[in-house]
């Protein structure tokens, strides 16, 4: 493996102005500059990170930890943390705390002993001791999608409440007036801020919410079954099962189908963070979408900032909501789109 020394001697320059260029010093002529670069792609030479970080003492690397990894929601936003990250000039290291606050503070912990520069989290079930304690010690930080009220952090979310309120106003216009809603952990901001907006939003129309009608998931398939199962053994179920993530959407399908049923004919669902198969179900399920590789980029735009001495700023961005047919909306005509609706 090639040296610095090795591209030094190739150039014609000192060990010096190798470093420079790699270190994008101004001070170096555009003709060293040229060589240097040109003597780095001959040799295939590759700096020593571990060395560098050790001089700088920063290794342009931060640690994502996200609450589930097999949820699309969360692929999606990882992949646009390490588009922007790369972009930027840093490498990304991901944990997946599978809902866990003690498997999120183990992620924490390894990751602050590898010396990244900074960390995204997605806290699980309101937060964890070991994150906490790294937030409060001052730990470059941001939270993405969820936050910790309280907690000294900038956030970058999506503000859901606007799409959950045209939700509720779409199927009352479709005309359902018994909607359930499969909610997800009390814990989290955002299980706690979708089923506020929806309770709000019926509230708004004149509709009733009966206890019966709010089942508690936890952002996994099987409590979307479970609680779906419920409503069903309901003597009068709902019209609508509204499932605050996609995850538990994809369980609340299944005990659907379970029971013989068809949607939107029997009962009608809709969704809340819209993923790409969603267009693939029969029929395609309507569903509050979220920007979320915008808020990827921006999360990973604010902790670098932070890194690198700029102040960060905390961002909310619109939800949406896009309709389709899974709560009985008329057929598209060949030549109408589907429709997004916002009033945001």
């Amino acid at each position: 493996m090639a040296s610095i020394k090795d591209v030094a001697a190739e150039a014609g320059v000192s060990v010096a102005t190798v470093s420079r260029v790699l270190n994008d010093h101004p001070s170096v002529s555009e003709d060293a500059r040229t060589r240097v670069l040109a003597a780095v792609q001959t040799l295939g030479y590759r700096p020593n990170a571990v060395a560098r970080s050790l001089r700088t003492d920063q290794t342009r690397t931060l640690g994502l930890v996200i609450s589930d990894v097999l949820n699309p929601y969360f692929t999606e936003l990882a992949r646009s943390v390490e588009e922007e990250a790369r972009a930027l000039g840093y490498s990304v290291i991901i944990g997946n705390a599978d809902e866990r606050p003690d498997l999120q503070d183990h992620h924490v912990r390894t990751l602050l002993d590898r010396r990244i520069d900074g960390l995204l989290v997605s806290p699980a079930d309101g937060g964890s001791p070991g994150m906490l304690d790294a937030a409060r010690a001052g730990t470059p930080m941001v939270f993405v999608d969820r936050w910790i009220p309280g907690v000294d952090v900038p956030v970058v979310r999506a503000d859901g409440r606007t799409a959950v309120r045209d939700l509720v106003a779409h199927l009352h216009g479709l005309g359902h007036r018994r909607l359930g809603i499969i909610a997800g952990p009390a814990a989290t901001t955002t299980g706690s801020e979708r089923v506020e907006a929806f309770r709000e939003a019926m509230a708004e129309h004149g509709l009733p919410l009966p206890d019966a009608y709010i089942g508690q998931g936890d952002f996994q398939a099987e409590s979307g079954r479970r609680v779906t199962e419920g409503f069903l053994d309901l003597p009068e179920p709902p019209e609508v099962v509204f499932a605050a993530d996609n995850l538990m959407a994809l369980g609340a399908l299944d005990a659907i189908r379970a029971r013989g049923l068809r949607v939107p004919e029997d009962i009608a669902l809709a969704a809340f963070d819209d993923i790409p198969w969603f267009v693939h179900t029969d029929p395609p399920i309507t569903a509050v979408a979220q920007p979320t590789g915008e808020l990827g980029r921006a999360a990973v735009r604010a902790l670098v900032d932070r890194i690198e001495g700029r102040p960060p700023q905390s961002v909310t961005l619109a939800a949406r909501l896009v309709v389709r047919r899974s709560c009985g909306e008329p057929a598209p005509t060949p030549h109408s789109p589907v429709t997004n609706r916002s009033k945001s």
